[in-house]
């Protein structure tokens, strides 16, 4: 067992090879997942999640909602890759923590040597470092950020103004800002007070608080946004959709994690 535990530190997919068998996931050896999945035509989702890992869960359970499959074999292969460890994003973001650009990169490396075709990352924030993850890696990242205001495009094609609710390090980084004004459209936030409610919400969300008190925030905040303006409201934070019904508001909301599942599965079933 100490024999093991030297070999697998010194490469943790020695591990991963050990456990599963090496045919499950990419190494460095003869036969290349990605080309033997190329040659079968089946194309593999890398889910980068942990951040958070409910998020994750809620992303995959929207591509298998998404996927229509009669039995096993109908759906899509999927790898997730959840990493906590990851740091936060929008600590970095605002300049008070340590970057998490690197723990991304790795994250990503992982799951193209593990076979996935693309790569979804459920985390609205994480999407600022997107282009440096993207030099890093030779399959493609879907930017989550870019299909969200697509989809908003699509399904409001006269709107001019539109409110984002989302952490504050994807407020802070303008991800949103940018691709909404290549698009002519306009956006707002909320207020300070508002946006550390928000904050603090999301902060519950993560720790498994799914309660009235943070559905109301959300559901309250999205409201104020529209008498402000907005012609529909962007839940542009992974963990808002897990306590936001929009069934329960009097206005059009985007959430961002189904749409993300949506690119993904059009991906894997070209």
């Amino acid at each position: 067992m100490h024999g093991l535990k030297n070999w697998s530190s010194s490469n943790p997919w020695n591990l991963w090879r050990f456990v599963f068998g090496r045919d499950c996931f990419a190494t460095d050896c003869d036969r290349s997942y990605n080309q033997r999945m190329a040659q079968e035509h089946d194309r593999v989702i890398g889910i980068l999640g942990g951040m958070g890992p409910e998020a994750t869960l809620d992303l995959y359970r929207h591509i298998i909602n998404l996927t229509p499959a009669a039995r096993d074999q109908d759906h899509i292969r999927i790898l997730i890759y959840s990493n906590p460890k990851i740091p936060d994003r929008t600590r970095a973001i605002v300049g008070d923590g340590e970057s998490p650009l690197p723990c991304l990169i790795q994250s990503a490396d992982i799951l193209e040597k593990g076979g996935a075709g693309i790569i979804a990352m459920p985390c609205n924030a994480a999407h600022y470092f997107l282009p440096e993850m993207q030099q890093s890696v030779s399959i493609p990242i879907l930017d989550m950020i870019e299909e969200t205001c697509r989809k908003l495009r699509l399904h409001f094609p006269n709107a001019k103004t539109v409110g984002l609710i989302a952490a504050i390090g994807t407020v802070r980084s303008s991800v949103y800002h940018k691709a909404l004004s290549r698009m002519g459209i306009g956006i707002l936030t909320p207020d300070e007070p508002d946006q550390q409610k928000i904050q603090d919400a999301i902060t519950h969300v993560k720790a498994g608080v799914h309660n009235g008190s943070t559905q109301e925030t959300f559901h309250s905040i999205g409201m104020r946004l529209i008498k402000a303006g907005a012609e529909a409201i962007i839940l542009g934070c992974t963990e808002v959709p897990l306590a936001f019904d929009p069934d329960k508001v009097d206005y059009p909301s985007l959430n961002s994690t189904r749409i993300l599942a949506e690119a993904a599965v059009a991906w894997a079933l070209k």
